[in-house]
């Protein structure tokens, strides 16, 4: 094989799946199967999957983590649905340690994508500032990626895309990602686990209202449960001093560069 073709086959396997990648994503989003990601779904059909778990526990579980891996690995709205799904379907001693682990594998898999098709490319034409960027990012990578995981404020799939176009070693990013995604997950799931009665009565009140609307075609019958109460500022006050507890790490490691150069 000539240098030429050496260099083309080097090429497409590098930028190979990353056009995979986008071209699901493409496919996903255009098909509109997005939408379905909501905790919205799941209320509807609270009642049959709950069935099918309790006599495919295991079968159910997988579906679930393969779901989850595809939704994070595409960057597809819908995590933090499918993280109180998980609680509510599941209870949150199993569903919490399952969203752990799916989030994990599928933020891997596009951590590696992304820094085999893009990190190389722009490490090799990065600025002094974006080198400089990068000489930081790895001083401190496992301090910086603990407090990007722990504080869920951040859109996740930036989180995922950042550490590999910023030269973090893959086992700092999973580390980091398996631990630093532990606390919102395990809160998020118990939350989800308590819904169950909401959900009911949801349901309830919504095939009372189709009935109704038999009678009174002008009736608007709106599937309503607001999930957005769940996250409070205090909640969100409580990761972010958990993730700056990350940092101290980096404060002191730079407090005492600076006394020793002084």
């Amino acid at each position: 094989m000539s240098d030429g073709e050496t260099t083309q086959a080097s090429s497409v396997k590098r930028w190979l799946p990353l056009l995979v990648l986008v071209a699901a994503m493409a496919l996903v989003f255009g098909m509109g199967w997005h939408r379905l990601l909501s905790f919205e779904t799941i209320g509807r059909n609270y009642a049959d999957l709950r069935a099918f778990i309790d006599t495919n526990l295991v079968g159910a579980l997988g579906l679930f983590i393969l779901l989850y891996i595809v939704v994070v690995a595409l960057s597809l709205p819908g995590g933090l649905a499918m993280t109180l799904s998980g609680g509510l379907l599941f209870g949150w001693q199993i569903g919490a340690p399952a969203t752990v682990v799916a989030a994990t594998v599928g933020a891997t898999l596009l951590f590696l994508i992304a820094k085999s098709s893009l990190g190389e490319t722009l490490a090799g034409r990065a600025g002094p500032w974006l080198a400089r960027l990068r000489d930081g990012f790895q001083d401190n990578a496992l301090s910086y990626m603990l407090f990007l995981r722990l504080v869920p404020v951040f859109p996740f799939f930036i989180v995922n895309l950042a550490p590999a176009l910023l030269g973090v070693p893959f086992s700092t990013y999973v580390v980091g990602t398996f631990f630093g995604i532990i606390p919102a997950t395990v809160a998020f799931s118990v939350a989800g686990s308590g819904l169950g009665s909401v959900v009911e009565a949801q349901n309830a009140v919504h095939a009372a209202c189709l009935e109704r609307q038999l009678r009174e075609p002008t009736l608007d019958c709106v599937y309503t449960i607001d999930t957005g109460t769940l996250i409070t500022g205090e909640l969100i006050a409580a990761f972010v001093l958990i993730g700056v507890v990350a940092l101290i790490p980096v404060a002191v490691k730079t407090w005492s560069a600076r006394n020793a150069a002084q």
